[in-house]
């Protein structure tokens, strides 16, 4: 087990940019695409993922330590450490059960399409890991191999279910035709947020205001534009963090540069994409009549959206207010701060883009999160624990929006705790 362990790390330590310009080349040509128009469809995406990569790590980096700022400067002092969904992952894949999860979840996601259970073909292959810690949770609560497997396919088939029912508003908002993003982060923030924006729809005066990237451009002018959102959106953040003029100018510009470059890198991503899913429904609707498919990607594709990136820039010291103020809370967010965009992916394209509506969802949505990050805090810090992780210094327990305050894992968590308490497992 630890031999195969070792060999699904080092798989996946080669990293999606490798992996998935691979895994594109084989679909091509499982559905009959000649080996040089497979070949440029994968390399292309490859290379958008690396563009995407980039601007992800450039948000990171200047939204991580801004976060960091405006903690200190505040002086926030919660029991319960955000440590990110990174040490999350990390601890993971030192879980017992992770090597034999992904192939189970392969051959479960391939069944279910055979059978006509499910339209998501998911080749995202690192997000597995969130099933993977599903898994891991219901190991911890249990000790049953038996029962982490089923967890973690609970986990799979409510993630699929998720792709499959936004698809279509991923295609319409964000125009990835044949794209769904079963990203666990991302896919557990659409019931509420769904449920959530419908409630937020119907305030008074709310439902009136039309706050789309589109509209404030047209009214603001330049100062609308999503450059320009991003730059005094991160001057904002860089002056709540107590920085010095030079680093506020920084941060705005970096904010920026991510707004402005993350469309033209899912634009060259999709350019390498859309060979590869017109053949696929090509040859779905020669030999399956009415059968759909959609490819199941990173919701990083989702992330560039202006108006998900100026809800989320506005959601991260909200945030850190609801911390406080939130009775019964005990989670400081720190690490998965800088992971908003994912959680609100699909709350902005249900909003339609609409800014005010998608900020007061997420605000909401935020707060069941911080709810469940601090239910689960004792078997988020057992996992990290088992796989011999350090703690962060003077925390005792630790937890993360992504896997800690997530609606589908805290579910499963939930529900293994009533497994155990009857005896099943």
């Amino acid at each position: 087990m630890d031999k195969l362990l070792q060999v699904v790390q080092y798989i996946l330590g080669i990293g999606p940019t490798v992996i998935l310009p691979v895994t594109i080349l084989l679909l091509g040509l499982v559905f009959k695409i000649k080996f040089t128009k497979a070949l440029k469809s994968g390399l292309t995406i490859g290379i958008g993922f690396v563009g995407i990569g980039l601007v992800v790590n450039l948000l990171t980096s200047t939204l991580g330590p801004a976060a960091q700022g405006m903690v200190a400067r505040f002086g926030l002092s919660l029991t319960v450490i955000d440590v990110g969904w990174p040490t999350t992952a990390s601890a993971t894949w030192a879980s017992p059960v992770a090597p034999i999860i992904i192939p189970v979840c392969l051959i479960v996601n391939l069944i279910l399409i055979y059978f006509n259970k499910t339209k998501t073909l998911n080749i995202d292959i690192w997000n597995y890991w969130h099933f993977i810690v599903a898994g891991a949770f219901g190991y911890i609560v249990t000790g049953s191999f038996i029962w982490a497997i089923i967890c973690a396919i609970i986990m799979e088939l409510l993630v699929l279910y998720t792709a499959d029912k936004t698809a279509p508003y991923v295609s319409e908002f964000y125009g990835l035709e044949g794209v769904c993003l079963p990203t666990g982060s991302t896919a557990s923030f659409a019931p509420l947020g769904y449920l959530v924006g419908k409630l937020v729809e119907k305030i008074p005066g709310l439902n009136k205001i039309e706050a789309d990237p589109d509209t404030i451009q047209k009214r603001f002018g330049i100062f609308g534009e999503p450059m320009m959102m991003g730059i005094i959106l991160g001057l904002i953040l860089g002056a709540l963090a107590g920085y010095d003029p030079a680093k506020i100018f920084n941060t705005g510009m970096s904010m920026g540069a991510v707004m402005f470059l993350m469309p033209r890198m899912v634009k060259i991503l999709m350019e390498g994409l859309i060979p590869i899913s017109e053949a696929v429904r090509d040859y779905l609707q020669t030999r399956y009549e009415g059968r759909e498919l959609y490819i199941g990607l990173d919701a990083a594709l989702a992330t560039g959206h202006p108006a998900v990136l100026s809800t989320a820039l506005i959601l991260v010291p909200i945030t850190l207010f609801l911390a406080v103020i939130l009775p019964g809370n005990r989670v400081l967010p720190f690490g998965d701060l800088a992971t908003i965009p994912f959680y609100i992916a699909f709350i902005v394209c249900f909003r339609k883009g609409n800014i005010v509506q998608s900020v007061i969802t997420g605000t909401i949505v935020i707060a069941f999160s911080l709810f469940m990050a601090t239910d689960l805090a004792p078997v988020h810090t057992q996992l990290l624990t088992q796989a011999h992780m350090k703690l962060p210094q003077d925390a005792t327990l630790v937890s993360s929006l992504d896997a800690g305050g997530n609606l589908y894992k805290w579910g499963i968590f939930k529900l293994s705790e009533l497994v155990k308490a009857i005896g099943l497992f």
